[in-house]
């Protein structure tokens, strides 16, 4: 026999050996396959020998890539004061186990398998901005695929913290971001990737319960890769879920009631300002209003730093988008517009209470000037004519009459008339003059001396009389010049408010349509 003769047999039998070797493998594996259940015996295979505290792979070089998805389900809390925001989302994990493979021929074609979580490696993959357990049902097995997929979903009630902007209430938008790293492990180690297309992530609202409060507006997603102050680094995967305050509620409990206590001190103006109503009206609608403010105060978000524009401060500090590098770059769409530096902007309420106390002190000066006194100075002649010709002729109230009676000419009226009776008097009085009285030879007889003084007296309380209604009726002459001028200057200034109102009031929707609709 030639020497290379045994080689080339062994060569020849070798694969047919092999061959007879995996039959007969097959063959026991098939008898032990049919002697008990098939989940069973792949189960025991699987995790005989399997080692959960090592990562799966055969090349330690190789990185584990964890694929994540999520969908928002339901946002529970928005809890404003402590910057805290609740959501139940449905979080889906996959990646490759290369020690969880096997071939569905061998165990009765089976392609998929649930195991118990605990049993396998499990990536350490968690959300940065957790703040509190919630209470998530515990889901205590995964899915693995004949390839070494595995398929680990489970619902999760996150609490997290937000930076929450309610400068804007109730017409708000909160952006609040879920990142998902590993804690541990480089991304040498965990890779993390998207599940699903970002554009599907977005738009998905099929099983969000969408009754609610808060609107979902979108998911957005961004990967990124950071590093600590070491070498190493880290891979991240931000959620930044995009929600809107549904404004209907607030509108009807709190915006409505204040619009309505505005237009009713409107209508106040209407009032006599000489009845002196008008003060004890608007009196009642400040204090309507102060109650109003007690009740609802416990409805308005607050938190330490700031509250919205309907309550009583300003609010600073919102989200940057795309600045400095701790920024992302989001959709310029939902950015949220930068925020107001601190006390530079008026609020809701306080300003409407300031507009009723403005009115209320307009009303008092008004009523002061047209209340009768009886020692009442007579109308300026500078405001006279500053208010009944210059403010009216502005106001387009027409000529105002005025009394221009002199006061000197009054006087010396006066003067005259009580002379001319003090000289009639005197032609009438005194005995002795109507004793030198001549008297003609067929006049009568002159009055008995009790007739004349009767009639002197009585020319005396007439002059008095007369003196005491002109008196009386240059009081009222003073009264109604007030009464004039407080007129006219209550409509310069209820055309003052009222446009004060209207500008307040056009800048408040102005801005709620802006950032409802940004």
């Amino acid at each position: 026999m030639l020497p290379w003769a045994p080689p080339a047999l062994l060569a020849l039998l070798l694969p047919v050996l092999l061959t007879q070797g995996e039959a007969r493998r097959r063959g026991g594996l098939r008898a032990q396959n049919t002697s008990g259940p098939a989940l069973r015996q792949l189960s025991d295979h699987l995790l005989t020998n399997y080692k959960k505290g090592v990562r799966p792979v055969r090349d330690w070089r190789r990185p584990t890539t964890v694929s994540i998805d999520v969908i928002v389900y339901a946002i529970l809390n928005v809890d404003e004061k402590n910057q805290v925001l609740t959501t139940y989302i449905w979080y889906r994990q996959y990646w490759t186990d290369e020690f969880l493979q096997w071939n569905p021929e061998d165990f009765d074609n089976i392609t998929k398998l649930s195991i118990p979580t605990d049993s396998i490696w499990v990536p350490d993959i968690l959300i940065n901005e957790f703040v509190d357990v919630g209470k998530s049902p515990d889901i205590p097995y995964v899915y693995v695929g004949h390839q070494g997929e595995v398929q680990n979903y489970k619902p999760l009630q996150v609490v997290t913290a937000c930076s929450l902007d309610i400068y804007n209430f109730p017409f708000d938008v909160q952006n609040c971001s879920l990142t998902f790293t590993s804690w541990l492990h480089t991304i040498q180690d965990i890779n993390i990737s998207l599940w699903r297309p970002p554009e599907k992530v977005k738009f998905d609202k099929s099983v969000f319960m969408n009754q609610g409060e808060w609107e979902l507006l979108g998911v957005l997603t961004q990967f990124r890769e950071f590093s600590m102050e070491s070498s190493s680094s880290y891979a991240e995967m931000k959620f930044y879920v995009v929600i809107r305050r549904r404004p209907l509620f607030y509108a009807v409990s709190l915006l409505l009631p204040s619009i309505f206590l505005m237009v009713m001190d409107i209508v106040g103006f209407y009032l006599p300002p000489e009845s002196g109503e008008r003060v004890s009206f608007k009196i009642t609608l400040l204090l309507g209003y102060s109650v109003f403010l007690i009740i609802v105060s416990d409805t308005l978000p607050a938190t330490a730093i700031g509250t919205p524009l309907i309550g009583k401060a300003c609010f600073w500090g919102r989200a940057r988008c795309g600045q400095g590098s701790q920024a992302w770059a989001l959709p310029p769409s939902l950015c949220l517009p930068p925020a107001p530096s601190p006390g530079c902007t008026g609020v809701y309420f306080v300003v409407c209470m300031a507009l009723l106390v403005i009115s209320l002190a307009e009303t008092i000066l008004i009523v002061r000037l047209v209340h009768k006194q009886d020692l009442q100075q007579p109308v300026p002649a500078w405001l006279r004519r500053l208010v009944l010709e210059r403010i009216a002729l502005l106001l387009c109230l027409g000529e105002q009459p005025t009394s221009h009676r002199c006061p000197a000419a009054s006087q010396t009226s006066k003067t005259d008339d009580c002379s001319d009776m003090g000289n009639h008097c005197g032609h009438l009085g005194g005995p002795r003059d109507l004793d030198k009285t001549p008297r003609g030879k067929d006049s009568p007889p002159p009055p008995p001396r009790e007739a004349s003084l009767a009639m002197r007296g009585l020319l005396q309380e007439l002059a008095s009389i007369r003196h005491f209604l002109e008196k009386r009726e240059e009081s009222r002459e003073v009264a109604r010049d007030w009464l004039r001028v407080g007129s006219v200057l209550d409509r310069l200034l209820f055309r003052i408010y009222l446009l004060a109102v209207l500008a307040y009031s056009v800048t408040l929707v102005t801005l709620w349509s802006i950032w409802q609709y940004s």
